[in-house]
């Protein structure tokens, strides 16, 4: 049995790859691939409709909110964002708390100005910096919820005078939270939601309206709520494996109910890590990740032997992102409880052996 702990792409639900198989082959009977139906028929109109709407019952949006389906994941968001809401003559806020948001903040500079309000770049993002004031006079403030490479987490929603803008690429339902009190939402499918290829976005439709006109067409969002996701063929695949993967997702009690599961998969990984004086956890214990364990350990002659161990219990994903090294557990959604305590499990018998 493998035990995937990759961080993205990432563990989907297996009902969701094997009702996809089968769709591949046959999709709802037609006798056609899901991979072959016109995306303009009512066949792919009903995937795309019923994705909407779980999204909006999922996360409670209100009827201000519009849902968009877009290509590319969220590094193309990196510089649609700017491009429709920022100018040479404005200023965008910004929160540099990991490398996916010093990569916005650079795209972003190549529009307009950029305040960024506080970093822990010089703490190599060990933290979420928790001492910073957002300008009122800024078109919006963005920030990363969840630091994938890093392992740090944003657990409360900022509290700012304008419009507030999240990239939730990395733990997009997987807790509950007002999601109504963001402008605009975006998240790369990958993580919890689906197959990459597809960037869910969730926006405010007076937001939308203070959008820069004189942008192509194809970035600029009015013109993708106007066309509702089909302003060119969208990725028919990618959708409709969201699609399942938001049907599983309400058949287990939403994401209330996702919630509890992660924080008994995370406490128990942490838990485990704390006991172990083999292992060290980098991060600030109030900003650790409940979907990225990043940890090393204090003897680094250890980790080859720690990793092959994994290997052999059929665990992959384990290793660290390149740039911080160590490793990292990802803990998304679909990730079964019994995957963390076979995990544990062998870390408590390596600490035995080897503490």
């Amino acid at each position: 049995m493998k035990h995937n702990f990759n961080a993205g792409p990432s563990i989907l639900p297996r009902v969701v790859f094997e009702e996809a198989s089968r769709a591949i082959l046959d999709f709802n009977g037609t006798g056609l691939s899901i991979l072959e139906i016109g995306h303009r028929t009512p066949l792919f109109e009903a995937v795309l409709q019923e994705a909407v709407s779980l999204v909006k019952e999922l996360m409670q949006l209100k009827e201000d909110k519009e849902v968009l389906f877009l290509h590319g994941g969220a590094s193309t968001q990196f510089f649609q964002l700017p491009m429709n809401f920022l100018s040479k003559e404005t200023t965008a806020a910004y929160l540099d708390a990991g490398v996916w948001g010093s990569k916005a903040i650079k795209e972003a500079k190549l529009f307009g100005n950029v305040k960024v309000v506080a970093s822990s770049k010089e703490t190599h993002y060990d933290r979420i910096p928790d001492s910073y004031s957002v300008p009122d006079d800024a078109v919006y403030f963005h920030y990363t919820t969840n630091n994938t490479i890093e392992g740090t987490q944003m657990h409360a929603i900022p509290a700012v005078n304008i419009p507030l803008v999240a990239d939730m690429s990395s733990d997009i339902l997987s807790r509950e939270m007002d999601f109504n009190r963001f402008d605009f939402i975006y998240a790369g499918a990958q993580k919890n939601i689906g197959a990459a290829g597809v960037n869910l976005v969730v926006a405010n439709k007076g937001f939308l309206e203070k959008g820069n006109t004189g942008i192509p067409s194809m970035m600029e969002y009015r013109q993708h709520v106007a066309n509702g996701s089909m302003l060119n063929t969208p990725p028919v695949f990618a959708i409709y494996v969201c699609l399942l993967t938001l049907r599983w997702l309400k058949s287990i009690g939403g994401v209330a109910a996702m919630e509890k599961i992660n924080d008994q998969k995370a406490s128990l990984l942490y838990n485990t890590l704390e006991s172990l004086p083999i292992f060290h956890l980098p991060v600030a214990p109030q900003d650790r990740s409940l979907m990225n364990a990043v940890f090393t350990m204090k003897d680094p002659d250890l980790e080859a032997s720690f990793l092959q161990a994994c290997k052999e219990e059929g665990m992959v994903g384990v290793k660290g992102h390149r740039s911080v090294g160590g490793f990292r557990i990802s803990l998304y959604n679909a990730l079964p409880l019994s995957s963390v305590e076979t995990l544990t499990a062998l870390m408590k018998h390596f600490a035995s052996k080897h503490g």
